[in-house]
């Protein structure tokens, strides 16, 4: 079976992004780089979870993670994002062709057949 690196790497960043946790940190960690101790002291749960939540976007590429010293510090990953918005760019262009495909079909039949005979 192949596997299709790319594909389960988009998976991944748009898993990481339904989450509106997930979505508060990389916004976060995009404006300034922030220890994993920072980010959990910012929200209403325990820091095992912000952790859990920080795997997973570093998993998805959408952060980074570095041990300096006894800290973990998170930033994010600015390429990843501009990985996710190409994607939805290319979704849009095929989407919108459609509808420019839709409306070109609906003009041809209202308009009105020529008749017989008549001169053009």
């Amino acid at each position: 079976m192949v596997v299709d690196r790319r594909a389960e790497r988009t998976d991944q960043i748009f898993h990481a992004l339904a989450d509106a946790t997930r979505r508060e940190i990389v916004a976060v960690v995009l404006a300034a780089e922030q220890s994993v101790s920072d980010l959990a002291r910012r929200f209403p749960m325990s820091f095992a979870a912000v952790q859990k939540h920080v795997v997973v976007l570093e998993r998805a590429g959408l952060v980074i993670k570095q041990r300096h010293g006894r800290e973990q510090r998170v930033r994010g990953n600015v390429d990843a994002l501009r990985e996710a918005h190409h994607l939805l760019e290319q979704l849009e262009a095929l989407w919108r062709d459609r509808i420019d495909r839709i409306g070109e079909i609906l003009t041809d039949q209202t308009e009105p057949e020529p008749t017989e005979g008549a001169s053009s």
